[in-house]
């Protein structure tokens, strides 16, 4: 799976990586991607997602209920 956060959408950063004699090279920066378990009480049951932890913040704010109903209604399946 790629490093994407299923709640903010971020996704890796690509840029140069500059050393001392200032040669350039790719590199990328990597969200703090994160496999949580979520307790849905509405359906008895736990949801799995891959979020930030960024997302994770927005889920302890916002409740996994809203998130998860966005999600759906953005046509992701959970």
């Amino acid at each position: 799976m790629s490093a994407h956060c299923q709640v903010t959408g971020r996704k890796p950063g690509f840029g140069k990586q500059v050393s001392h004699s200032h040669r350039r090279t790719s590199r990328r920066w990597d969200p703090n991607i994160q496999q949580r378990r979520f307790w849905l009480p509405s359906e008895n049951r736990w949801v799995r997602l891959r979020v930030s932890a960024k997302g994770i913040k927005t889920i302890d704010k916002q409740g996994v209920e809203a998130v998860v109903a966005r999600l759906r209604k953005e046509g992701q399946r959970i």
